[in-house]
C-alpha cells in the first residue's frame, strides 16, 4: 500500500513505512489509517515516537531497545475523553486524555502535524457522542454470525398405506346376484280390499203413507184449503 499520503507534512518516509506496516497488521475489519504524525526533536532522532489515527482508534507508538521493540498504547474513541495540544518553540506537545488512567503526552510533534491531529481526533470524538454514529459503529463492528452450511437433509417420503386386499370382481358380482331374491321369494303384498258402503235398504212406503204425502203435497201447493186437508187427513188416519 502506498504511504505517499502520509508524507505530506514533512514526515520521515522510512519511519512512516515502518510504523505503517506494524499498525496495518493490527487493523480490524473496516478500519483504515487516516494520519501518521512523527516526533521531531531538535537533535537528530533516529527512532521518534509517533501518533497514528485510524477511523476507529488512536495508536501511540514508542520505539525501545534501539528499535528492536515497540510499545503501543491503543485507545478506541469511546475510551478517550479529550485531546489537547500546546504549541512551543520547538514543535507542539500533544496530550491524549483517557477516561481512565494517566494522560499520555508526546512532545516535539511538528505544529502542522499537531493541528492535523487535533482536528481529526476532535471530529472523531464528536462522532462518538452522536447517537447515529454509535448505531452505525455497532452495526459495523458487531460480527455477523455466519450461518453454518448444512448438508442437504435426506428427503423423507411418506406413502399412504395401501390396501393390498385383492378384490375378486367375479366373486363379488356372483355374490350380489346370488343374494338377489327371486320374485317367488319376495313377500307377498296383500292388496287392500275395497271398502263397500252398504246403503240402507229402501223401505217402500205403504199405500196409506203415499196418500198422506200426496195430500200434504196438495196442501203445500195450495190446491186445497186447510180445512179440506185436515178433514181428508183425519179420514185417512181413521183407516189405520
Amino acid at each position: 500500500m502506498s504511504i505517499v499520503k502520509f508524507l505530506q507534512d514533512g514526515q520521515d518516509p522510512k519511519v512512516v513505512e515502518k510504523i505503517h506496516d506494524k499498525i496495518l497488521d493490527m487493523l480490524t475489519s473496516g478500519e483504515f489509517i487516516q494520519y501518521i504524525s512523527l516526533q521531531k526533536k531538535p537533535a537528530v532522532t533516529l527512532l521518534p515516537d509517533s501518533i497514528t489515527v485510524s477511523n476507529k482508534r488512536i495508536f501511540l507508538c514508542e520505539f525501545t531497545k534501539l528499535g528492536l521493540a515497540t510499545n503501543f498504547e491503543i485507545f478506541s474513541w469511546s475510551d478517550i475523553k479529550d485531546i489537547a495540544f500546546k504549541e512551543e518553540i520547538f514543535g507542539s506537545k500533544v496530550t491524549v486524555i483517557p477516561f481512565t488512567g494517566e494522560n499520555l503526552t508526546v512532545d516535539y510533534i511538528p505544529k502542522v502535524q499537531a493541528r492535523k491531529l487535533y482536528q481529526l481526533i476532535k471530529e472523531a470524538l464528536e462522532n462518538v457522542n452522536n447517537p447515529a454514529f454509535k448505531i452505525e459503529t455497532e452495526t459495523t463492528v458487531t460480527p455477523i454470525p455466519t450461518t453454518p452450511a448444512y448438508q442437504d437433509e435426506p428427503k423423507v417420503e411418506i406413502h399412504a398405506p395401501q390396501d393390498h386386499t385383492v378384490v375378486n370382481k367375479e366373486a363379488e358380482a356372483t355374490f350380489e346376484i346370488t343374494n338377489l331374491q327371486t320374485p317367488e321369494e319376495l313377500p307377498s303384498v296383500t292388496e287392500p280390499k275395497p271398502v263397500i258402503h252398504e246403503e240402507p235398504a229402501i223401505v217402500e212406503d205403504d199405500e196409506l203413507t203415499l196418500k198422506l204425502k200426496k195430500l200434504k203435497n196438495l196442501y203445500d201447493r195450495q190446491l186445497i184449503t186447510q180445512a179440506e186437508y185436515e178433514n181428508k187427513k183425519s179420514d185417512l188416519l181413521s183407516q189405520l
